[in-house]
Formats: C-alpha cells, structure tokens, sequence
C-alpha cells in the first residue's frame, strides 16, 4: 500500500475462483484477496473492483486498476481513501512503508 496525494496505490495478488471473495492478509508485499468469481473475459477484474469499491464505500468510478489485467499481480488506484481508512476497512496488515505519507 502507497499513499498517493488523492488516495492510495494498492499492489493486489488476486486468487479468482475462491470460495468466496475476501481480504487474506499479506502476500509477499501485495494484500491477498480471494475472489469468488472465474477470471473469465473480465469477470475476476471486475468483481475485484466492485469489491473494494463497496468495501471501502467509495464510488466505482473512484477504484481503477492500473496495471496486471490478465495477471493474478494488479495494482489498483482507490482515490478519496487513505491507508489508515483501507486498514480498516479490509483488515489489511500495515507495512512498514504504507504508513508513510
């Protein structure tokens, strides 16, 4: 997690087909989501986005991935959220250089 001056840049490491769609704690230096739905035409991506859209009770037009569409590595724009408020809201582990900015 990297605060960004509107938000903060997340490195995701997706797991499509779980058995359901979750926050798994910390893989490597990205936070692990489970996510129920196949990575089938987009299906994963856009579920992922819904998900943290609505976890983070933000708008869908505030959370964009930006890197990693076909990769299970994604890096994910949320705008209008700060790291203490994605920590919160998705029980995500805090690292050293997340709480930064």
């Amino acid at each position: 997690m990297t605060p960004t001056l509107t938000g903060v840049r997340l490195q995701l490491h997706v797991q499509p087909r779980a058995s359901r769609t979750e926050s798994a704690g910390l893989h490597g230096d990205a936070l692990k989501i489970r996510l129920a739905a196949p990575p089938v035409d987009g299906a994963a991506n856009d579920a992922l986005l819904r998900w943290l859209a609505r976890a983070l009770k933000l708008p869908a037009r505030d959370v964009v991935l930006t890197a990693g569409d076909s990769s299970c590595r994604k890096v994910v724009v949320v705008e209008g959220v700060t790291v203490a408020a994605v920590v919160e809201s998705l029980g995500a582990p805090i690292e050293a250089d997340s709480a930064r900015g």
